[in-house]
């Protein structure tokens, strides 16, 4: 699995302006204060993640996890039980 690095405030500025939004309206549209799109676009390193979702979902970028245990836990899932 390829991972790349990006920056996570350029990815939200990025979208709300091909999204044509303002800070403000995004702030609106995601009902969150406008300070916290421009703190987000400007690398604010700490924000509530109940909050940052309702962001993100006006944007529809979706956040995924990744970790050995949650591939673990998957293949298990796929595997079918054995008899």
């Amino acid at each position: 699995m390829t991972v790349i690095k990006y920056d996570f405030g350029d990815i939200i500025k990025q979208h709300r302006k091909l999204c044509g939004l303002s800070q403000a309206a995004l702030a609106k549209v995601a009902g969150v204060g406008k300070t916290l799109i421009f703190d987000l676009e400007h690398g604010k390193e700490t924000v509530q993640l109940d909050t940052l979702k309702k962001v993100l979902a006006v944007l529809n970028i979706q956040l995924k996890l990744s970790s050995p245990v949650l591939e673990r836990m998957t293949k298990q899932a796929a595997t079918p039980p054995s008899s």
